[in-house]
């Protein structure tokens, strides 16, 4: 009966993931029923509430990857060197107090970093860059960054304390320095966890939602400029999703056809971190 019971709660994982794919597949269809795939991933003009509508993809993936870039400039370097230090560096007694505390930021609701994004990072930003919009993708991908940055130290730290003791002492014996041990020998032994760390880091910032949708704004804009304001995929999910959407009509079948593009975006982040486990993975004895 146990036994069945574990099988029952590992089932319920699986049929929801079905469903999920299975409602986002079926509206998806639909849509593609009155748009063209082609229009619909190399269009350059998002307009699908207005008219003449349009409805180019685009838009929304560059607003989303010029979060998600800003995000891991600031959240790979940043995490990196905290886990580093963490490992190699910290006494016991720091350890035991900034670790928690990174773990405690990764709490924070994420609409309270939208919020800090528009009334702290954003005027600091504006004071320094008159240009800055109010609504801008440099604020929300500081505060993704933000977000994401605890994930990376502590996934980052678990990978470099896996590390056997006798690699580092060996290095040591050399006559090797503890910078040189922490980045030569310590960090290629933890490669393929540091790695993933960082995919599934930005898989999360890829996904990240309320935060994105304060600070960056609604305009769908293909634009390499992070002090404009762009739109996310999953922002505008969510203003359309809050709208008086009628079921079936071609605005609701919109988040769908989005959702699936996320779906698949982030599914291919999670097989290529995996493909980085396995490529990378160090087996110690």
């Amino acid at each position: 009966m146990i036994r069945s019971l574990l099988f029952a709660c590992a089932l319920v994982s699986v049929a929801t993931t079905a469903g999920i794919v299975w409602v986002l597949a079926r509206e998806t269809w639909q849509f593609f029923q009155q748009v063209n795939v082609f229009s619909f991933l190399f269009g350059t003009r998002w307009t699908p509430l207005l008219e003449p509508r349009s409805f180019g993809v685009l838009p929304l993936v560059c607003g989303t990857m010029l979060v998600v870039v800003g995000a891991a400039i600031i959240a790979i370097p940043l995490g990196l060197g905290s886990s580093i230090y963490l490992s190699e560096y910290a006494a016991d007694r720091v350890r035991g107090f900034l670790k928690p505390a990174l773990e405690v930021l990764a709490g924070v609701p994420t609409v309270v970093f939208g919020y800090f994004a528009l009334t702290f990072i954003t005027p600091l930003l504006k004071a320094a860059l008159p240009s800055t919009q109010v609504f801008n993708a440099a604020s929300a991908a500081i505060v993704v960054g933000i977000m994401i940055l605890p994930m990376i130290a502590s996934l980052s730290d678990d990978a470099f304390r896996a590390v056997p003791r006798s690699l580092r002492d060996a290095g040591y014996a050399l006559g090797a320095t503890k910078f040189e041990v922490s980045t030569q020998i310590v960090f290629p032994g933890a490669l393929s966890g540091v790695l993933a760390s960082f995919v599934l880091a930005i898989s999360r910032a890829i996904g990240e939602t309320m935060a994105v949708a304060l600070a960056a704004g609604a305009t769908p804009r293909l634009t390499a400029n992070p002090l404009q304001s762009i739109q996310t995929m999953t922002a505008y999910i969510v203003q359309v999703s809050l709208g008086d959407t009628p079921a079936g009509s071609m605005e609701y079948l919109t988040i769908f056809a989005v959702g699936m593009l996320l779906f698949l975006i982030t599914l291919a982040m999670n097989l290529l971190g995996n493909r980085i486990l396995r490529r990378f993975h160090e087996v110690y004895e």
